[in-house]
């Protein structure tokens, strides 16, 4: 059976931007699930599933409705035992919790910081002034003020992936030999902004990288099906 997954995009439906919703997808990759994709804007997820969710991701297996990319994983692990795991056990579980919560306190903040006025251009005109609207009153200052902010940061946002840094020069992947669901967590933010904005994040020796070269390389180049920002 396929599994539908309601995937956040903008004004160009082929460009799902979410770091969320890039979690879902990748897990689902890894489970070597059947999927489809519902393109959804950000003025149209209320409307999805009997407005079961306010945010993205969601999807539905079957008769099976369930929201949030941590614990869409979760449900694919329970669900689909026989498939490759995304945890490795409940101490996987607990790694991928930490991981998230460290994702987005360190990750999430500064590529808002360097996306956010890409992100916007990526909306159309009614989603667009949504997402203006909301983010700034989020942010409480301008997008263009957040913006400004990037090349100042860049030095610390760099210095702040050093356990990252650390553990990939143990081992190909935070979750060791080969990915677990920790690692497509920030992949997803990588890939977020990857997709948003052409400002490099990282450098090309960085240890960091090379790694979401190689997590771009999974599942059959499933994240590079989607160009980065020109």
């Amino acid at each position: 059976m396929t599994i539908l997954l309601y995937d956040l995009v903008g004004r160009d439906e082929n460009r799902p931007f979410s770091p969320h919703c890039w979690k879902a997808t990748m897990a689902l990759a890894h489970k070597g699930l059947d999927i489809a994709t519902a393109p959804t804007r950000f003025l149209e997820v209320p409307t999805i599933e009997g407005g079961v969710s306010k945010t993205l991701p969601v999807i539905r297996d079957g008769d099976k409705v369930v929201i949030d990319s941590f614990a869409i994983a979760l449900y694919l692990e329970e669900a689909y035992p026989d498939r490759p795991t995304l945890f490795g056990g409940d101490g996987g579980k607990a790694m991928a919790r930490f991981i998230e919560r460290w994702s987005q306190s360190t990750i999430h903040p500064y590529v808002t910081t360097a996306a956010i006025v890409d992100l916007h251009a990526m909306q159309d005109e009614t989603n667009g002034a949504y997402f203006r609207q909301s983010r700034e009153q989020r942010l409480g200052k301008k997008l263009e003020e957040a913006k400004a902010a990037r090349e100042a940061g860049l030095g610390t946002f760099r210095a702040s992936l050093e356990p990252l840094r650390s553990i990939l020069s143990y081992q190909p992947f935070i979750g060791g030999a080969s990915p677990l669901f920790a690692d497509y967590i920030v992949f997803g933010a990588l890939q977020w902004a990857r997709i948003a904005t052409s400002y490099q994040l990282l450098d090309d020796g960085d240890v960091v990288a090379q790694w979401f070269d190689r997590c771009l390389d999974l599942h059959g180049g499933l994240g590079r099906k989607v160009a980065a920002a020109a």
